[in-house]
């Protein structure tokens, strides 16, 4: 039975940074891609970061790139996501997700999902 459970999130000031925390139980985490994805309401999940199962390939969605980092620790079976400069417009429910495939960013290419995170930037 894999468990995503994610932490983190928060009220912050544009500008300001938050550090997501994705914890996974259950055998394997070390074999498999992980993602992040957010989703604000009426709208649809959005992809924002890739990272592959031994953490040394990464991918970004334009709009965090170069503000966000994504980065794992196979030893604490935990993933994570640095969030700097963060905009109003970051503001979302933030998912993580396991990977079936590497450097997805496609919903349909993972198939386990944690209960979320809200993460809210005023302006």
């Amino acid at each position: 039975q894999v468990q995503l459970v994610e932490s983190g999130g928060g009220l912050v000031q544009a500008g300001g940074s938050l550090r997501l925390s994705c914890a996974a139980s259950g055998r394997g985490f070390s074999t498999y891609a992980m993602a992040w994805f957010r989703q604000v309401p009426g709208k649809e999940r959005e992809f924002v970061s890739t990272i592959s199962y031994s953490g040394g390939s990464t991918l970004y969605a334009d709009s965090v790139k170069g503000r966000f980092t994504i980065f794992r620790d196979n030893t604490k079976n935990t993933l994570y996501l640095q969030m700097n400069s963060l905009k109003p417009e970051d503001t979302a429910v933030y998912y993580c997700a396991r990977g079936r495939l590497a450097a997805a960013q496609a919903m349909s290419a993972y198939d386990y999902w944690g209960q979320g995170t809200q993460v809210t930037v005023s302006s």
